[in-house]
């Protein structure tokens, strides 16, 4: 995922627990981004991520899509 082109209002997909949970950008700061995630029980409930952990996660699924592929 390239974060150095997101916005406010993206919609992004971000790893959570075992799956993956789709969100809205809401914020972008320098080492963060605030995301609105719709839960079972609490909907637009503002998520925290590091804007680092949202490009390793892109680049693990990048690898794991090259190792089914082989």
């Amino acid at each position: 995922m390239d974060t150095k082109n997101l916005k406010a209002g993206d919609r992004i997909t971000i790893p959570f627990g075992k799956g993956e949970k789709e969100g809205v950008v809401e914020r972008i700061c320098q080492k963060t981004i605030y995301l609105r995630v719709d839960f079972p029980h609490h909907p637009a409930k503002r998520v925290r991520r590091k804007l680092a952990d949202l490009e390793t996660a892109g680049k693990k699924e990048k690898a794991a899509k090259k190792k089914k592929g082989k």
